[in-house]
């Protein structure tokens, strides 16, 4: 399993980064330009990667103001895996942003490059949003 992830710090409260994170509708605001036809519920999401798929993705296990796995709705790919790690702070949370990934060695060196862009965008855009 192939782990690629992000770190950031928000200046809110773990339980407000964690509300905002567990509601899928609200990652649409953490996507890159070439995520396309999005469509989403609070517990679902669908969207089409411009040149690559079409995913399906829906919350997985929540644990509140911890934790928000995200997995795959229908059959991706790849199996894979997205997951929100919270740790409080006084008055800021720390994020871990981690998708874990099934791939061979071929779609590794193919993809490893565009997720690890995709996962330092989204926790970038994480804190523009929330900061």
């Amino acid at each position: 399993m192939t782990i690629i992830e992000s770190k950031v710090t928000i200046a809110k409260p773990v339980a407000d980064v964690y509300a905002f994170l567990a509601d899928l509708n609200n990652h649409q605001q953490l996507m890159p330009e070439n995520i396309y036809n999005w469509s989403s519920t609070s517990t679902e999401a669908r969207f089409t990667i411009q040149n690559m798929a079409k995913l399906a993705l829906k919350i997985g296990n929540l644990i509140p103001d911890n934790e928000v796995q995200i997995v795959a709705a229908e059959p991706p790919p790849f199996e894979v895996e997205l997951k929100w790690l919270l740790t409080a702070n006084a008055g800021t949370t720390d994020v871990t942003y981690q998708i874990a990934a099934d791939l061979n060695m071929m779609m590794k060196m193919l993809v490893s490059g565009p997720l690890q862009k995709l996962t330092d965008h989204e926790t970038e855009r994480l804190k523009a949003v929330l900061g």
